[in-house]
């Protein structure tokens, strides 16, 4: 159902035009605005989207610009902006460019829609959803990252592909950083309420769990850029949690104040999505392997923040009350 919200994605590249394209398909807000620094791109994205729309009874309105006074009265933003990620190379490669032109758009962000709920998208993606924070000086529920939609999408299509059957009924979760040490949970992951290790055995688990790792590394291989489809419908999967409040849990980049065991960093586990942004954080009980594996990839995720710190990336801003 149509709602009376707003949305700004900021880039129009693939992963922001087929989000733009999605949420107006179903429907799921009022207005979206596109904005990119190359016009003509959003322009002519936004007007192909408008015309197959509306066929379809869509009647969101959608307006591109450069300018980011059109993100005024924003309820989300969307950040897809970057460098996308070029065959050879590793998530740590995009550090330190896309963590500077997220801090440029969140600049704007702040200024033009403070009271937006912001979903990071750009890769690394638990960096720059921590640069979003610091950049911004929000609260921590104000600022959410799409990675574990992603990452558990990719490890559901998977299991059904070894299984062979129980396609649309495959649950899969998945927490840590979005890269290679993220942490596929094979005991919280089922086929309709049977657990997954009554039907797979641990050889076949962990190939399934290694693919998932490898899973955006592979798309990379083969079209020579990022994916983009999976990657937009988990982004409107959080923004329609959002906008219709569904308290609905998902595992999304946060930035971690104690849970698990950590503080003062972004990590992916699971989350209650609703009209604040995040909630709740769920903590779920890990055994010792899954904690060990948790602590590389929090490890991993410091290491590149620690690479921003040493930078001076960051600066601390109050949060506008």
């Amino acid at each position: 159902m149509l709602q009376a919200k707003k949305v700004s994605i900021i880039g129009a590249g693939n992963v922001g035009a087929t989000v733009c394209y999605w949420l107006a398909m179903r429907k799921s807000c009022r207005e979206i605005v596109m904005i990119d620094l190359v016009e003509g791109l959003a322009k002519g994205k936004a007007l192909d989207i408008a015309q197959a729309t509306s066929p379809e009874g869509s009647h969101t309105l959608m307006h591109a610009s450069s300018d980011y006074t059109d993100i005024q009265n924003s309820d989300i933003v969307v950040i897809t902006a970057g460098v996308p990620r070029k065959p050879g190379m590793s998530r740590d490669d995009l550090l330190m460019i896309n963590a500077k032109i997220v801090k440029q758009i969140i600049e704007q962000v702040r200024e033009y829609a403070p009271a937006a709920i912001v979903i990071t998208v750009t890769n690394p993606l638990d960096a720059t959803t921590y640069t979003a924070l610091k950049v911004g000086g929000y609260p921590r529920n104000q600022v959410i990252g799409m990675a574990g939609i992603l990452d558990s999408s990719r490890m559901e299509t998977l299991i059904s592909e070894k299984l062979g059957f129980g396609y649309g009924q495959v649950t899969a979760s998945v927490m840590g950083g979005h890269g290679d040490d993220m942490v596929p949970l094979s005991r919280y992951s089922s086929v309709n309420g049977v657990a997954l290790t009554d039907l797979l055995n641990d050889l076949e688990i962990e190939e399934i769990i290694n693919k998932t790792r490898h899973g955006g590394a592979e798309i990379v291989g083969y079209m020579g850029t990022s994916a983009y489809y999976a990657p937009a419908n988990s982004t409107v999967k959080m923004i329609e949690a959002i906008l219709g409040d569904k308290h609905a849990i998902f595992p999304c980049a946060t930035l971690l104040d104690g849970e698990y065991g950590y503080k003062d960093t972004v990590n992916g586990v699971p989350v209650v999505l609703g009209a604040n942004g995040i909630e709740k954080i769920v903590e779920l009980p890990l055994n010792l392997s899954e904690q060990r594996l948790f602590a590389n990839s929090v490890n991993s995720v410091n290491s590149l923040l620690d690479t921003l710190r040493n930078n001076n990336f960051f600066e601390e801003k109050k949060c506008e009350k």
